[in-house]
């Protein structure tokens, strides 16, 4: 049975999760991304110093374990802002077709604008939506993905059933998310750079308060095994789960049990 958000399958709401659509008037809304899509992916570069690019890289890689995709193959990229991830999953799959959902209209302007300029208007489709409420059919696609875009879904289960609901059955559902590290040495300086240096730099370069909601975003995400048991109870089996930066992103990849 595929989890919907009707289904009695699916889990419990909880606490301030339990909201029926992302308000674009809330911290980590749509509002706040449209006012901030011109200078998005610049300030992540900066605020990761880089390294959410090879993060990225890893997060496409595992869409597709046998290493290539083919032309009836549909991936989705949910949250996918300014089509960073949903253009990389094009290049690196040339035959697929990627789909990128995204509740922010000035988001998704930016990233048409990038996909006219790669030339891949023929296999991509922006579109806007509501990641826990998604307009796709059951099992459309053959992979679906989302990178640092969790923590903004007020309610992640459902945003969580619906990735598995629109994902066909064996098919890989990867998730790239913030964290704030817990052990090891690179352990406070990496919970110091989250916490102080990135909403500093954040507010500093895009005039605007959005990335102090980043830290407290992170602070307040889940650990790696909670928010993986959050996969399973959704219908995924847990493949692996990789920490990047000792834990200041991880990759969660599951795939869908039949």
């Amino acid at each position: 049975m595929n989890p919907s958000p009707t289904d009695a399958s699916t889990p419990p709401l909880s606490g301030s999760q339990n909201q029926s659509a992302l308000s674009p008037d809330l911290d980590g809304g749509a509002a706040m991304f449209d006012r901030i899509a011109k200078r998005y992916d610049r300030l992540n570069r900066i605020i990761s110093l880089g390294m959410d690019r090879s993060w990225r890289r890893s997060l496409v890689e595992s869409l597709a374990p046998s290493g290539a995709l083919g032309a009836a193959d549909e991936v989705l990229d949910v949250a996918t802002g300014t089509a960073d991830v949903a253009l990389r999953i094009a290049k690196r799959y040339p035959d697929a077709r990627v789909v990128g959902l995204d509740p922010s209209s000035g988001m998704l302007e930016v990233g048409r604008q990038k996909i006219e300029q790669a030339g891949l208007k023929q296999r991509m489709n922006l579109v806007v939506g509501d990641a826990q409420g998604m307009p796709f059919e059951d099992n459309r696609f053959v992979a679906s993905c989302i990178a640092f875009g969790i923590r903004n879904v007020p309610d992640r289960i459902r945003g969580l059933a619906e990735m598995t609901r629109v994902t066909r059955c064996e098919g890989i559902v990867s998730i790239l998310e913030l964290g704030e590290p817990r052990h090891g040495l690179l352990a406070p300086f990496a919970r110091l750079h989250v916490r102080h240096v990135v909403p500093r730099i954040g507010s500093w370069i895009s005039g605007d308060e959005a990335y102090a909601y980043l830290s407290r975003s992170v602070a307040d995400f889940p650990p790696p095994d909670d928010f993986a048991q959050l996969m399973e109870s959704v219908g995924l089996s847990i493949e692996r789960v990789t920490p990047f930066a000792a834990g200041a992103a991880n990759l969660y990849v599951g795939r869908k049990r039949s």
